[in-house]
């Protein structure tokens, strides 16, 4: 998996940014808080945390300034109904800070006023989340288990190339990990495999 892309801003508008690394461009997907990033930054060369999504008709990059704000995104798509656009336009509507205090605060109207996302997923991201933000001091701080991730990560991967579509092992996986967020990949792998 990619964890990050660091290169030559060949080109930079509100919705994706272009590296050059090495003669190759890469395409990453951006949320207008990570845009404002790289336009205050004004440097030629950017380093952005990446996110891949991989789909039988596309393989997306999606870019973050910050881990907080990838963790953030990843909080995001873990919902039911959340996909990586929706999770995008969250992200360029708040900080990483007001998301996690819309979440603490039970603030359903926040998340309402984001185009495309309604009532009942507005309720959805809170009640699914919610325990997996705390307040720690005047910080908002993302509970995320960055090893669960990249198991999760590399599970979602090795079933893809299996065959299985992307939201059916998405499905499958969430399940497993929230019952048991400890599990080995080959683990995750087997057990998915049995509920597909």
């Amino acid at each position: 998996m990619i964890d990050y892309i660091k290169g030559a801003i060949a080109e930079l508008n509100p919705a994706y940014v272009v590296l050059d690394n090495h003669g190759i461009g890469y395409m990453l997907n951006i949320s207008l808080n990570t845009y404002d990033a790289l336009t205050k930054v004004g440097q030629d060369m950017a380093m952005l945390y990446a996110y891949e999504v991989i789909r039988e008709d596309a393989h997306t990059l999606f870019g973050f300034a910050t881990k907080r704000e990838r963790e953030a995104f990843l909080l995001l798509i873990s919902v039911s109904g959340v996909g990586p656009n929706i999770a995008r336009m969250v992200l360029s509507s708040m900080t990483v800070d007001e998301f996690s205090q819309a979440i603490t605060g039970n603030n359903v109207a926040m998340f309402k006023a984001v185009k495309g996302v309604g009532g009942k997923t507005a309720q959805r991201i809170i009640v699914d989340l919610k325990d997996k933000i705390k307040p720690t001091g005047d910080t908002l701080l993302i509970q995320t288990n960055q090893a669960a991730g990249e198991v999760f990560d590399e599970a979602l991967a090795a079933l893809v190339m299996l065959g299985f579509s992307q939201q059916a092992s998405q499905k499958a996986l969430k399940s497993l990990f929230s019952s048991n967020p400890g599990l080995s990949v080959e683990a995750a792998i087997k057990q998915a495999l049995k509920m597909m």
